[in-house]
């Protein structure tokens, strides 16, 4: 297949009017949609995706709207019921050969420091971490919960919850 002058004056032509390389391939008839965009690039026309951009910018514009104007729900928090229990067990210091599934896997100090342990309390069902470790490893999504009482969270919970 070659380039005639008026297949190029086509390819400019439709490619300036915003169609695409499939469509013009299908109305030049006889090339290929790589060929069209193969032969757009070495005639340094403008690229599209000026146009596409601006469609999805679009519907950018238009999802972010409803996001924003739609009312979030926002549940009670799941880990709200370990944040008022103030009493947790005592740590069970473990090493890395003496975990199992029903010990909390919390890294407690630098892997490199002789002092090195794993928490060791009795975990949850279904997770890796005892109630304490939960509440820092797993973050529920969106604002943070304010408790109603300050004293009723554990002052380390509170720093947390400050820092974040």
């Amino acid at each position: 297949m070659s380039w005639t002058d008026e297949k190029v004056a086509k390819l400019k032509e439709l490619w300036g009017k915003g169609n695409t390389a499939s469509q013009i391939a299908e109305i030049i008839g006889g090339i290929s949609r790589n060929a069209v965009i193969g032969k757009a690039h070495r005639l340094n026309l403008s690229a599209k995706i000026k146009t596409r951009s601006a469609a999805s910018q679009q519907n950018y514009k238009n999802t972010t709207e409803e996001k924003i104007n739609k009312p979030r729900k926002i549940g009670k928090g799941k880990f709200k019921s370990l944040i008022i229990e103030k009493d947790f067990e005592p740590e069970n210091p473990k090493q890395l050969e003496e975990l199992d599934e029903n010990l909390c896997k919390w890294p407690i100090g630098h892997p490199d420091e002789k002092s090195f342990y794993f928490c060791g309390r009795a975990s949850l069902k279904d997770f890796s971490y005892c109630k304490l470790h939960l509440l820092y490893a797993y973050q529920p999504k969106g604002k943070k919960e304010d408790v109603s009482e300050k004293g009723d969270v554990p002052e380390f919970i509170e720093k947390k919850i400050r820092s974040a």
